[in-house]
């Protein structure tokens, strides 16, 4: 196949339709500009080369990734990810992040982990955590801390519900601007949601009815385009009006 010409920047190719073999950028015209390569890229040399079909995105300030609608997903440091924790270990917790293999939570992966105060979680226990390595040939590494060694969001997810999804629809889902029916209905119903990039969402509500609600109106929101997104809220919002 072919490959597309490079470019001196990658800007040229976001949004746009890329598959294995284009290169998107030549390292050799850059100076001083750290990049973030996500699923679907790699480096070659002085080339960044697509691994993989679908649409290459840009998050500030400087990460790219390859978006296709698939189920498998494909463990990237610096995602954020919902796992479930299927074995406990004296050094880690193994979990799964629907990637081809489980990856791995160290027991001192908390902020002010010590030995004294390991969490004990379940077999099935839903947790949100960071992918902290995902080294070809080896078990992606999670965290329950930011960069700077802080909780912050990452931890247990209780009660609520999980859902499955595309790895595409769970960034659509984090992207700007908002997703049009998440955002229609974090308007007109409370509710708490957490979206792992690994095609896995968690929605919490006072009512089951509305974790329901939400959590299917999302899921079918991925096969329709924007505009018969904005008409599917349009007849939602109605109906939770009426009852």
């Amino acid at each position: 196949m072919e490959a597309k010409p490079s470019s001196s920047s990658p800007s040229t190719f976001i949004d746009q339709l890329v598959v294995p073999g284009d290169v998107i950028l030549d390292l050799s015209n850059l100076t001083n500009q750290t990049l973030k390569l996500g699923g679907g890229l790699r480096q070659d040399g002085d080339s960044i080369c697509v691994m993989k079909a679908g649409k290459l995105r840009f998050m500030k300030p400087n990460k790219y990734w390859v978006e296709s609608s698939q189920k498998r997903y494909v463990p990237s440091a610096g995602d954020n990810v919902l796992g479930v924790v299927v074995d406990t270990k004296p050094e880690n917790f193994l979990v799964d992040i629907k990637g081809p293999a489980l990856a791995f939570l160290p027991v001192l992966a908390f902020e002010g982990g010590t030995r004294r105060n390991i969490p004990k979680f379940e077999v099935g226990t839903l947790l949100y955590v960071r992918v902290v390595n995902a080294n070809t040939g080896m078990n992606p590494e999670l965290s329950c801390m930011d960069v700077n060694g802080k909780a912050a969001e990452y931890g247990v997810l209780k009660e609520g519900y999980m859902f499955e999804s595309s790895t595409g629809l769970s960034r659509t889902l984090l992207s700007s601007p908002p997703h049009p029916v998440l955002e229609g209905l974090g308007k007109k119903l409370s509710f708490e949601i957490a979206v792992g990039i690994n095609g896995r969402f968690w929605v919490n509500a006072s009512q089951s009815s509305t974790v329901i609600l939400v959590g299917n109106a999302i899921q079918k929101s991925e096969s329709l385009s924007l505009v018969q997104q904005k008409l599917y809220l349009e007849k939602l919002l109605k109906s939770i009006n009426s009852d």
